[in-house]
């Protein structure tokens, strides 16, 4: 590995400052080529890769056999796209695509009211260590190289479903004419394979209830050099949204050498899996039944009571707790801290019951630590400080990052640590600002990729008292049957007539792929 100094416009005066083999750091390339000559190095052998890839292709090892299961709409799409509008049962929304922060959302409603501004990826974060140079100096912000610019074409019933609709995306980046990259964002309703609700009742009324989990998910893949990133936004019939990322692709790794094996696993012969964080940061507007919202955390403590019928027995029994967090600081949470277990977005407005209409904000992540605050370029990714923070919106406070941020993290160009400066946050245009991620070391199992499986993290938006009642209560897909009715019949029970509605193989379409054009 070489240090090189280009900071001088003239290329004539870059310099190799430092060379590093083998565990061993040196002046130069000279110096390094006399301890050689001399014998003085410890060199070790590497025999040369061969050309199919060896223990790093995704090659498969195996024939091809059964086909995997498939899934289709017997009746067509029960989603409709109108440029970038999306319109699904209860739902509707409009979908974009960063050229640095890839894909966002803008006027979520749900039954026509307005449940987000907007929601979009702002950053993701990578934070490596190694005893190898380059491995221990890696932080890779990825919106400085273009979670939107390095979308990938994705390729019909892996990265989707087969049936999903294939969307091209375009832009504008380092040339003066747009790029357009072919079905490189993907919309299909998936049947989760689970109820979203049901009951079985064998206690005096015998009767079943349920709902199939069929959500509407939009899809982008980013492969920004060695890491992809599936970004999903999942629209469920009970009002949730989910926004959720998984990571696949290729580990970095070093050169092992010496004490290596203190950050990371040995996966090959001379490959050490280094150690690493991810850190996903996302902007989530929500205008929960108008723009002006005041954040409420819920909770639970155990109280000690003597039983009313009994005063000499004592019941431990838990008991609902509420805050309303008045402040900006007081609605900042660091990444390991402890966060109320139901914190939501309240309304002005309250449903039948009386209570505040909410949006319910819940976060799922593995996050590794944050960089120390102590570091000289912490401030630079300071949104990683926080795994929820909620601010005021501002015109001047867009994002919590910036492109600029990667090549000068020591005078950073946005700082979010400054967003939050104690301001009120109680009936206000409010923004959530959430942190998720997960700790990778690197084992055999990640060669020669790693799996999406364990890999998963993100956020819910619930309603919480929004409704009156579960939306999905309306849903056409739902079935319901007793003892005394005549469950095969079509008219009582739909999903009795599936061998006839939906026995048919569909006509899928041709086969194609654009991702090797044009490159």
């Amino acid at each position: 590995e070489v240090l090189v100094d280009h900071s001088s416009l003239d290329i004539s005066r870059w310099a190799v400052n430092r060379v590093f083999y083998n565990g061993q750091y040196y002046r130069d390339m000279v110096q390094l080529e006399s301890a050689y000559v001399q014998g003085r190095i410890s060199v070790e052998k590497v025999r040369k890769a061969p050309r199919d890839g060896d223990f790093s292709s995704m090659k498969p090892r195996a024939p091809s056999a059964a086909l995997f299961p498939l899934q289709y709409e017997p009746q067509g799409p029960r989603y409709s796209i109108r440029n970038n509008h999306v319109l699904f049962q209860a739902w509707s929304f409009a979908f974009g695509m960063s050229v640095n922060t890839g894909l966002r959302l803008f006027d979520i409603r749900h039954k026509g009211e307005r449940v987000a501004y907007e929601i979009g990826i702002q950053e993701a974060l990578s934070v490596y260590g190694s005893n190898c140079p380059g491995g221990m100096s890696t932080r890779y912000m990825d919106g400085s190289f273009g979670i939107g610019r390095y979308t990938s074409p994705l390729v019909r019933g892996v990265d989707c479903p087969y049936s999903a609709t294939y969307v091209d995306t375009h832009s504008l980046f380092e040339t003066l004419s747009p790029s357009k990259r072919k079905a490189s964002l993907c919309i299909f309703e998936q049947n989760l394979g689970s109820p979203l609700r049901r009951h079985y009742s064998n206690l005096q009324s015998l009767y079943y209830g349920g709902l199939v989990n069929s959500a509407l998910v939009v899809r982008s893949i980013a492969t920004v050099g060695n890491h992809d990133y599936v970004w999903d936004f999942i629209f469920y019939q009970n009002g949730a949204i989910e926004g959720k990322v998984q990571a696949t692709g290729y580990a970095s790794s070093s050169f092992l050498h010496g004490d290596g094996l203190r950050y990371g696993n040995r996966v090959w012969e001379h490959t050490l899996g280094t150690i690493r964080t991810h850190s996903i940061n996302y902007k989530v507007d929500l205008d929960v039944g108008g723009v002006k919202n005041s954040l409420v955390a819920h909770d639970m403590a155990f109280e000690m009571v003597r039983a009313p019928w009994s005063p000499e027995q004592q019941i431990e029994r838990p008991r609902l707790t509420k805050k309303v967090l008045d402040t900006e600081d007081q609605a900042a949470f660091r990444l390991q801290s402890k966060i109320p277990r139901y914190i939501y977005f309240a309304a002005n407005s309250k449903n039948k019951w009386g209570h505040q209409r909410g949006y319910r904000i819940q976060i799922t992540s593995f996050a590794g630590d944050h960089v120390p605050e102590a570091s000289s370029m912490e401030r630079a990714i300071s949104w990683a400080r926080y795994q929820l923070a909620v601010t005021r919106r501002k015109e001047e406070e867009p994002t919590s990052t910036s492109i600029y941020n990667q090549n000068d993290p020591w005078t950073p160009t946005v700082t979010f640590a400054n967003f939050i400066n104690n301001e009120t946050i109680t009936n206000e245009d409010l923004v959530a600002w959430i942190t998720t991620g997960f700790l990778h070391i690197p084992h055999s199992e990640d060669i020669p990729n790693t799996v999406t499986v364990g890999n998963s993290v993100g956020f819910l938006l619930r309603p919480y008292n929004y409704y009156d009642l579960d939306p999905s209560i309306y849903s056409h897909d739902g079935v319901f049957f007793t003892s005394e009715q005549d469950f095969t019949a079509c008219e009582i029970n739909p999903i009795a007539c599936l061998p006839k509605t939906a026995s048919c193989l569909p006509n899928f379409p041709p086969f194609t792929y654009d991702g090797f054009q044009n490159m």
